[in-house]
């Protein structure tokens, strides 16, 4: 169809269930299924030029595509780890992703097929819902119905961030983008009207109101506004200068969501800076409002170099976290400390976790599949180590001298090695263990310190072939579950969950001393990277770290349930399994 034979809109919704096409001015209550078979598809968007559909499955918490043009209708996950991703938008002269999270209160980006995935922003947000793109003026636009709504538009690149609409403003659900006549259209679920706006938020203006009852989502198609409508299970179309001609296109819905006008119109092609040599940037070219009109971006937690063009092959400095049912890497480079999930399967309740700098392994325990398991820091690559007569193994470490890996069990109470590969297995301690819990290695110096909570607690070393064992402290100790050597100033550090306090000792026990001994409920996991010392807090669900020296505590990330063992670590890259970091 050319525009001057005017073809009635295709409307393009979700149906939680389905994602459907119906025809704005064909006959009533028919529409047909593009995909079908679905969990809960919340957000659609599409790139006409390319026939692609992409939709948000919020049970799954993914981000799909699929061809809307082809038969098979062959469904690709191209974003996973989501939590609550309620918006998206196709940004079709740039070829991304952008969504918002309405659980992690992030908006992000990526490439189409999902890769060099970036947090654009994650401060202040409350509840972002809808976005929508202006590519050709370079602008996002979203709104945010959580304790203060509004309406925020940002470059594209996340620059230049500012709140265009905060009065007379409560539920704002859906958001379109007049590209012709440069309006910003919204509905308000809660206040049921549709406004409008110039870009910029000023010239606000009423469009429709008094005989909406719960508006979700809302599009255009030059004269004609469309939206979804959750109370009537219908999708309404009116007038978008006058707010009259109201009539439903679609009725008996089971559950409309977002809703796009599926046509070319809506996505005019114009040239932009990273349209040639991808702007000369190795990894993300984003449009920016400012000159020169875009910026070269970098996967989450991972910086760009100097020339402002070329990403680091990664995070240089990491913390490794385990959950019980997943494993998390968040960079230590950046500070928004994103945590990201390692695309691993089958992981039950993983507790203890560390790394191998020389090879890029990561290594950690799981207490219901009882065994140790190992993958790429990407989460490729996964396997299992040892698998036989593991019962409770809380403690792990790392020997990356000797190529050892030790751990701590429970269950067995035995302090256990064996190589890297899992190969010659040796048990090096099993008597006067009771409860032996966190692990730490200096291989430098030839010793393996741990910490045993049972009925007297204790921390104890050994030389790396378990000879040589030593009681270096057992008084004043509840749940000693945390362990951590400074090889460079000879000090061991560790956190008690029951005695709620951070201390430290030298290595050979002497000169004890508390460095923390506030709002510390229950420690568990425990690390030490240059001047900062990590742990993880089950009863706060948080990850915090302590400056070493001066005692200054920082929150990392909070409102992350069943938080286990971490490891925080220098990442290496010259043994990196994977040419392409658009992982991190």
């Amino acid at each position: 169809c050319t525009q001057e034979l005017k073809c009635s809109p295709l409307l393009l919704f979700a149906n939680r269930l389905d994602v459907r096409l119906v025809d704005a001015e064909g006959p009533r209550d028919e529409s047909a299924i593009v995909v079908g078979d679905l969990e809960d598809a919340a957000a659609v968007d599409f790139l006409y030029a390319e026939g692609l559909i992409f939709w948000t499955d919020v049970s799954e918490e993914v981000i799909k595509q699929t061809h809307w043009n082809q038969s098979s209708h062959c469904q690709t996950v191209v974003v996973s780890g989501l939590d609550s991703p309620d918006g998206l938008a196709c940004d079709w002269l740039g070829k991304k992703l952008y969504w918002t999270d309405s659980e992690t209160n992030r908006i992000e980006v990526a490439n189409l097929d999902g890769s060099c995935r970036k947090v654009l922003f994650w401060m202040s947000l409350d509840q972002p819902r809808a976005i929508a793109l202006n590519p050709s003026q370079r602008y996002m636009y979203w709104t945010d119905w959580g304790e203060e709504p509004r309406i925020e538009r940002a470059g594209m690149d996340g620059s230049n961030r500012e709140v265009i609409v905060n009065v007379d403003i409560y539920w704002p659900n859906g958001l379109t983008i007049d590209l012709v006549e440069d309006k910003l259209y919204w509905a308000d679920a809660k206040l049921s009207f549709i406004h409008r706006a110039n870009l910029d938020g000023s010239a606000r203006e009423t469009v429709v109101e008094g005989t909406l009852t719960h508006p979700f989502a809302l599009t255009l198609s030059e004269d004609t506004l469309y939206w979804t409508d959750w109370q009537t299970r219908s999708i309404h179309a009116c007038n978008k200068n006058l707010g009259n001609e109201t009539r439903e296109i679609l009725s008996g819905i089971y559950s409309p969501m977002d809703i796009q006008v599926l046509e070319t119109f809506r996505q005019p092609y114009i040239q932009t800076p990273c349209s040639g040599d991808n702007g000369g940037c190795s990894h993300l070219c984003l449009l920016s409002p400012v000159q020169p009109f875009y910026s070269c971006a970098c996967p989450t937690g991972v910086q760009l170099k100097a020339d402002g063009k070329t990403c680091k092959p990664g995070a240089e400095q990491v913390l490794l976290l385990a959950r019980r049912t997943d494993l998390r890497r968040i960079s230590l480079d950046l500070p928004d400390f994103t945590d990201i999930v390692l695309q691993v399967e089958d992981i039950r309740h993983a507790i203890a976790i560390d790394y191998d700098p020389v090879e890029g392994y990561v290594y950690w325990t799981d207490d219901e599949v009882r065994a140790i398991r190992r993958s790429h820091i990407d989460g490729s690559n996964a396997m299992m180590l040892v698998t036989t007569e593991i019962n409770h193994p809380d403690g792990i470490a790392v020997d990356w001298v000797a190529r050892n890996l030790y751990w701590t069990d429970t269950g067995t109470d035995r302090i256990e090695v064996t190589r890297l590969n899992g190969t010659s297995r040796k048990i090096l301690i099993s008597e006067n263990l009771d409860e032996p819990r966190a692990i730490v290695l200096d291989p430098v110096n030839g010793y393996m310190y741990w910490t045993d909570w049972g009925e007297r607690p204790k921390i104890e070393r050994a030389h790396l072939d378990g000879t040589g064992r030593l009681v270096l402290l057992n008084s004043s100790l509840g749940w000693p579950n945390g362990l951590a050597v400074d090889h460079t100033a000879g000090k061991l550090y560790w956190g008690d969950a029951k005695t709620d306090k951070i201390e430290m000792m030298n290595v050979d026990g002497s000169n004890r001393q508390t460095l923390l001994e506030d709002k510390l409920p229950h420690i568990f996991g425990f690390t030490l990277l240059g001047d900062y010392i990590y742990w993880t807090d089950w009863q706060r669900r948080s990850i915090e770290r302590v400056h070493k020296i001066t005692a200054v505590r920082e929150l990392i990330i909070d409102q992350l349930p069943d938080l286990m063992g971490l490891k925080a670590t220098m990442v290496s890259f010259s043994n990196t399994k994977t040419t392409h970091f658009c992982y991190w």
